[in-house]
């Protein structure tokens, strides 16, 4: 058994001695958008810090727990603050959860992000269901020896993103009456936000919304053979010329006003599987 395998059998371990459900679904909840964890029931919650081998959030708006439980009837895994490179983390540190959660049983996962807008079209408030995503990561979290019983040594990522869950996240939308993009989201490493120039660049090469996470964690689940869904809250929009100083403050606020809308499309979704 590598290091890594023995690590996610450790944590893996530690978390069914509190929970013995095999989730189907596993969450990821980006800045400000935590409050979705409220939505599970008869929810146990476990800190980072007690989970061995797990990293420990360090940024606001990020709780730090691993919440366990059961959300329209099906057992999930949700962690409320994730892991980014530019903490100081490792690419395998900051996907060292998507492995748990595939160890304990998930089979789709779930991600939100809040994310800076490009397309002209956005506006702030707006859900960006992603379709893809081009990496400007500095990193890769497959980068060295492959590890055969976790995944291929080069995983095909034609398509990252479920068309199926996108497809019934559409319909979702339409019944409430929440209007909905799609589009291409560019990670890049922060933890500064863009110049208006980084912006321009990535609207050009094809990006509509760019944030600090996600891509590390949906590469590690297209190794591991999960199916993924994910979203961004639009918080900011760099793509105008006029005055626009983002602040972190601001991003967690957009975030929060839209996290209703976001919740809704997550829980019919988790209902479907």
């Amino acid at each position: 058994m590598s290091e890594l395998t023995a690590q996610i059998t450790a944590a893996g371990e530690y978390i069914r001695k509190h929970w013995q459900d095999a989730p189907v679904a596993g969450i990821i909840l980006g800045s400000g958008l935590g409050n979705l964890a409220q939505d599970i029931e008869n929810r146990i919650e476990i800190s980072y810090s007690d989970i061995p081998h797990f990293p420990v959030s360090t940024v606001e708006g990020h709780s730090g727990k691993l919440i366990l439980g059961h959300m329209q009837g099906k057992p999930v895994v949700a962690m409320a603050g994730r892991f980014h490179f530019y903490e100081g983390f490792s690419m395998q540190q900051v996907t060292f959860p998507v492995r748990v959660m595939k160890a304990l049983g998930i089979h789709t996962l779930f991600i939100s992000n809040a994310a800076g807008g490009m397309n002209p079209a956005f506006n702030v408030g707006d859900l960006m269901v992603i379709r893809d995503h081009i990496n400007l990561q500095p990193e890769h979290p497959l980068r060295g020896r492959n590890e055969d019983a976790l995944g291929p040594r080069f995983p095909d990522m034609s398509e990252p993103y479920a068309k199926t869950l996108i497809e019934a996240a559409y319909k979702i939308a339409a019944t409430n009456k929440i209007s909905l993009h799609t589009g291409v989201y560019v990670g890049v490493q922060g933890p500064t936000f863009e110049t208006r120039a980084e912006y321009k660049y990535m609207h050009i090469i094809g990006g509509d919304a760019v944030g600090m996470s996600t891509v590390p964690e949906v590469i590690v689940a297209a190794h591991a053979g999960l199916k993924v869904f994910a979203m961004s809250v639009i918080t900011d929009i760099g793509i105008r010329e006029e005055e626009n100083v983002i602040t972190h403050d601001e991003v967690l606020a957009a975030a929060k006003a839209a996290e209703p809308k976001l919740t809704l499309i997550f829980s019919e979704l988790i209902r479907q599987l």
